[in-house]
């Protein structure tokens, strides 16, 4: 199974609309087996997905070693494509329990994922450098990064960068590549943008670019992606180019 974790060092990157949409594109289109790991407390893929997580368990008594992590793997209404909830519990759930006095915590869900049966599991972090984060990036061989074409978002890739490389020096990790969201190709300071995120992720932008669209906003209102609300948007089309680019970087 190949694990990617998508990160972001601030929110309002469409960091979870991605990891949301290259699931639903890799089951529904690609034919591939997937899991999606709702790794952030606030629990946006979840209610994304149309699960409410309230009623759910996430990972957070299977990392405790109250449950196996089986119990909270939850089918969603796209064939091929299964869903790990994220609750409010997953926040502090470090500092409790058996993980509280475990030196080895960040690599406990590597071990779990480790022999689930899946083609891809696509992990969604906080939007934070913090334990879950480094959780996840430990449990993937790849990241994708995530990034808005404005200055806090592109400052930030510069402390995600220097994260990732620590962590990169004591477990393998590749970097997929840099997805931009909220893109206007006519924006002024494209070009400014591009050449720090080059600078920082050399040769890992992609190609495609994800548009900004209304639909993506009104798709999660019904719990589904673009492909099935609105499957001639400009969103549809553009996270679509982009599974592709992601499938032929894995290749």
């Amino acid at each position: 199974m190949k694990t990617i974790a998508i990160s972001s060092f601030k929110g309002g990157t469409a960091k979870t609309s991605t990891a949301l949409h290259i699931g639903a594109a890799l089951a529904k289109f690609h034919k591939k087996k997937v899991l999606l790991v709702d790794f952030d407390a606030q629990a946006n893929l979840t209610t994304g997905l149309g699960l409410d997580p309230d009623e759910n368990d996430s990972l957070a008594p299977v990392l405790q070693g109250q449950k196996e992590i089986q119990e909270v793997i939850r089918s969603t209404h796209i064939t091929r494509l299964d869903l790990i909830p994220a609750d409010t519990w997953l926040e502090r759930v470090e500092v409790t329990g058996q993980l509280a006095a475990d030196r080895y915590s960040h690599e406990k869900l590597r071990d779990l994922l480790y022999s689930l049966p899946y083609d891809i599991a696509i992990i969604d972090t906080p939007p934070s450098l913090c334990w879950l984060t480094e959780s996840a990036l430990i449990a993937a061989q790849h990241t994708l990064v995530c990034a808005t074409p404005e200055f806090y978002s592109v400052k930030g890739l510069e402390r995600l960068g220097q994260f990732m490389e620590n962590i990169s020096q004591r477990h393998p990790l590749h970097i997929l590549g840099v997805i931009l969201s909220f893109w206007n190709a006519r924006g002024k300071s494209n070009q400014a943008f591009l050449d720090v995120i080059e600078r920082t992720f050399p040769k890992k932008t992609f190609k495609n670019k994800i548009r900004r669209d209304i639909t993506v906003s009104e798709a999660s209102i019904y719990g589904k992606p673009v492909f099935e609300t609105e499957p001639d948007s400009r969103a549809a089309e553009d996270y679509l180019a982009i599974t592709k680019e992601i499938l032929q970087r894995l290749s």
